[in-house]
C-alpha cells in the first residue's frame, strides 16, 4: 500500500476541486492511503508544500493537482515549466515520486475541464505504481 500526499491548487478551483475528488476516489479504489492534503493558492506555490510532504516519513509519494489555463500572454508557459522543473528536482532530492497532475500550459478552460478525470487518475496511479516498483528488491 502506498501512502500519498496530495497538493491541490485553489486557482481555477471549479476544475481542481473536481480533480481532487477524482484523485481521492482512485487512491481509495487502488488501496492507497491519502495521509495529508495541502491546498495552495496556485500551481506556482506547490513546490514548498510538496517539499513539506516529502519530508514526512509516512509519505511515499506526492500527487500534484492543478490547472494552468492559457491567458492572453505566455504566463501559463512560465508557470508550468517552472513548477514542473521544481517538482522534478524535489522528487530526485527526496528519492520519492512526485507526479504531475497539472493541466497546461496552453490549455483552454474547456480542455482542462474535459481532462479532470484523466489527469487525476494518471497522477494517482503513476504515484502508486512507482512506489510499488521502487519498493521491489
Amino acid at each position: 500500500m502506498a501512502n500519498l500526499g496530495i497538493v491541490v491548487s485553489e486557482f481555477n478551483k471549479e476544475i481542481t476541486s473536481k480533480m481532487e475528488e477524482h484523485a481521492l476516489h482512485y487512491a481509495k479504489k487502488s488501496g492507497a492511503k491519502v495521509v495529508r492534503t495541502i491546498h495552495v493558492y496556485g500551481a506556482f506555490d506547490m513546490p514548498l508544500a510538496v517539499k513539506k510532504l516529502l519530508e514526512q516519513k509516512n509519505v511515499d509519494a506526492v500527487v500534484t493537482l492543478g490547472a494552468i489555463i492559457k491567458g492572453e500572454t505566455r504566463h501559463d508557459e512560465l508557470i508550468a515549466y517552472t513548477v514542473a522543473n521544481a517538482l522534478t528536482r524535489l522528487s530526485l532530492q527526496f528519492n520519492k515520486p512526485v507526479t504531475l497532475g497539472i493541466s497546461g500550459p496552453g490549455v483552454s478552460w474547456e480542455l482542462a475541464e474535459a481532462r479532470v478525470d484523466d489527469y487525476a487518475k494518471r497522477a494517482v496511479l503513476a504515484a502508486i505504481g512507482l512506489v510499488k516498483e521502487l519498493k521491489k528488491k
